[in-house]
């Protein structure tokens, strides 16, 4: 009966027809419409920001900009200096916070993801993790300024790079462990089992098999966590301060080194205009550096591994 009924049912080319008059169609092309407006409202401050400094900024780009030291303060535009330094010392900061946090953070990225058992020593890992990554970065700051440059517990110094880049390395933590260990997850059990199965030591399956394969997110992971360390100015006030000259000796990182978001908060201050315009330079820098960080990072993530498409096409063998 059921058979026979199906053949006499033919449906028309009318029934098959997208009919925008039902309401579940009005309905469903309205939230569509919605989502789009949304996602416009979320990217229209990103494009104005971008779109805002690249004006203020960019005009002011030229070659002297980023070989000079900044000038004194005062009207005169024509020697206002250039930023040099402040470009340096951002980079000196970074490296610092980034030679700190990488191993420490890809480390115990591999303890949760391939050493624990899930038990209450790696839970309160990932929950110290989950709230390092919502404290505020000027919580760093003072907590670093009371350590260190306080007590002046590093030869004695007390602002200093050195301070800067703790500072930062604490905030890039909670990104590169995150990262580290969900990289760590989406590398196939049978990769480990086959190591395991000839012999290979753990130690072995982890540095010959399970990073290499993971190597993608967690690069990403790091440039992000880079990139959010390179913008940062609260905890680098309270560390690093800031510095007119050159970071042209090893021993810089023990005394206070210019940055480009502290440079960029002093000379906003400022009222000159000559300082403002270093100021809207700096941060079109700025701005630039966080963007290609963040493209590369994007990249990375949406790159196919070598050993991932080595394991599906085994797999399906």
């Amino acid at each position: 009966m059921e058979n026979r009924a199906a053949l006499k049912y033919k449906p028309s080319r009318r029934n098959l027809k997208y009919n925008n008059l039902l309401k579940r169609n009005f309905f469903n092309r309205s939230l569509t419409i919605l989502s789009y407006i949304f996602s416009i409202i979320v990217l229209l401050p990103l494009f104005c920001i971008i779109f805002y400094v690249f004006v203020k900024g960019f005009g002011q780009l030229n070659f002297s900009l980023l070989t000079q030291l900044p000038e004194p303060p005062g009207d005169d535009l024509s020697n206002a200096g250039g930023i040099g330094n402040a470009i340096i010392g951002t980079f000196i900061v970074t490296s610092i916070a980034t030679i700190i946090s990488v191993p420490i953070g890809v480390g115990g990225g591999i303890y949760l993801a391939e050493y624990s058992t899930g038990g209450i020593y790696s839970r309160f890992i990932r929950f110290g993790t989950n709230v390092l990554s919502g404290v505020p970065s000027i919580i760093a700051g003072v907590f670093v300024y009371g350590i260190i440059v306080s007590t002046k517990i590093f030869f004695g110094a007390t602002f200093s790079a050195l301070a800067g880049g703790i500072a930062l390395s604490i905030l890039m933590l909670p990104t590169v462990i995150k990262t580290t260990d969900e990289g760590l997850k989406l590398v196939s059990d049978d990769l480990r089992r086959g190591a395991l199965s000839v012999g290979a030591s753990k130690f072995t399956t982890i540095t010959r098999i399970t990073l290499p394969t993971a190597i993608n997110p967690i690069a990403t992971g790091i440039l992000l966590a880079i990139a959010r360390a390179a913008g940062e100015t609260a905890p680098l006030i309270f560390t690093a301060l800031f510095s007119f000259y050159w970071s042209d000796n090893p021993e810089t990182i023990l005394e206070p080194i210019a940055t480009l978001s502290v440079l960029i908060y002093n000379f906003a201050l400022e009222p000159y205009e000559a300082q403002n315009q270093l100021a809207w330079s700096a941060s079109f820098i700025l701005v630039m550096i966080l963007l290609m960080l963040n493209i590369v990072a994007r990249v990375l993530s949406n790159t196919k591994n070598d050993f991932n498409s080595i394991n599906k096409d085994t797999n399906k063998k």
